[in-house]
């Protein structure tokens, strides 16, 4: 039973290790919104928002998301005894979107029961990985630097890069990296940065032997993925496309990709992911963890959902001093060839360091029931 007594919303500003830049823009920081949710047994568990500053990614923010927490959803948790986390998702499903606030809660909630079942989350959800393969994303910056980063990352054993890409900056950059390192195996993002004006460009993109092309086109544009993956070998992957179930379904039923990124925030929770993955696996669409600049908390459940059967290719969640110095979390996550190491410990598998959120805090509410 979870009997929810206090909740504590936490908002932090965390620099960046480095400059990262994508299509929608620089990001050289983190707005962070972390929950710590207390039962009255005695449980803490951990949350934690992957909404951007500004609606650039989808329509949630850390403003929204912070309203929606304080008005709906943090109400509805502390009056409400949970036989079981996957209620949260059910129950709250009277809420239009608001997946990445709802997501903020849901974590904690998992990350209890976890604990209280004596499990780690990866387990407790129903994952069999004691290590997950992981890749790295590297934003946009001039060619000489692109490939030294590639070459640091892939000398560290990181299984997959990930590139960002824009109209104006794609072929090339693309072509400078087959070229330096033409087994590496690859893969571009868009960050739906392009339309069907673009489709020779895509196109060409076919003959550098990608892993995927993710997210080249706007999130609705069905019949456009669906067409432009008819004409291409590379599999298209979709991102930003995939809020809820039925657009997965939606998605397969139109052959208009071949592999979903799955974010926890953006679907929703770890419920919503459970049950995305099943009809996933069942269609033979190949699933991997995508990465929103998390802290250590969202790492974690990051790990966690990453250890099911049908996640089969390396995901996004690099090792902690990638981005943080230092993480919000003990100890920080690391990659060792390429893998991360599932924590053993119940929940989560590491402790928070409340010395460190104290460090990067700009305010914190509570909440009791």
């Amino acid at each position: 039973m979870l009997d929810v007594c206090e909740i504590v919303i936490h908002r932090l500003v965390m620099p960046l290790q480095m400059r990262f830049e994508t299509s929608f823009g620089v990001q050289t920081d983190r707005d962070v919104i972390l929950l710590e949710v207390r039962t009255q047994d005695g449980y803490v568990g951990w949350g934690e928002s992957v909404a951007a500053r500004s609606p650039l990614y989808n329509e949630e923010t850390t403003d929204t998301v912070e309203a929606i927490l304080r008005k709906e959803l943090i109400p509805l948790a502390l009056n409400t005894k949970w036989a079981h986390p996957s209620e949260f998702f059910k129950k709250t499903l009277f809420l239009h979107g608001n997946r990445m606030a709802k997501f903020a809660l849901e974590g904690a909630l998992w990350d209890i029961w976890a604990q209280q079942q004596g499990l780690p989350l990866a387990q407790a959800i129903g994952g069999t990985k004691s290590k997950v393969d992981v890749g790295v994303s590297i934003g946009i910056k001039p060619i000489p630097e692109l490939l030294q980063e590639i070459e640091d990352y892939y000398g560290q054993g990181y299984r997959r890069i990930k590139i960002k890409i824009r109209p104006g900056w794609d072929t090339e950059p693309v072509a400078a990296v087959r070229q330096k390192f033409p087994h590496v195996p690859l893969m571009v993002d868009a960050n739906a940065a392009y339309d069907e004006n673009h489709f020779p460009t895509l196109l060409e993109l076919d003959k550098y032997g990608l892993m995927m092309i993710e997210q080249p086109l706007a999130d609705n544009a069905w019949e456009e993925y669906a067409n432009l993956q008819s004409q291409l070998e590379t599999p298209l992957c979709l991102d930003e496309s995939i809020h809820t179930l039925e657009d997965a379904l939606r998605a397969i039923h139109m052959k208009a990709c071949r592999i979903i990124n799955v974010k926890l925030g953006r679907v929703g929770g770890i419920q919503a992911a459970l049950e995305l993955t099943k009809v996933a696996k069942e269609a033979g669409i190949q699933l991997w963890c995508g990465g929103m600049l998390e802290t250590g908390v969202g790492r974690a459940l990051n790990i966690a959902i990453a250890t099911l059967d049908g996640f089969t290719l390396p995901g996004d969640t690099a090792a902690s001093a990638r981005y943080w110095n230092p993480d919000i979390i003990l100890p920080e996550v690391t990659v060792t060839d390429g893998q991360i190491t599932v924590p053993p410990s119940p929940g989560l598998g590491y402790s928070v360091n409340i010395d460190q959120i104290a460090r990067y805090q700009e305010a914190q509410w509570h909440f009791r029931a």
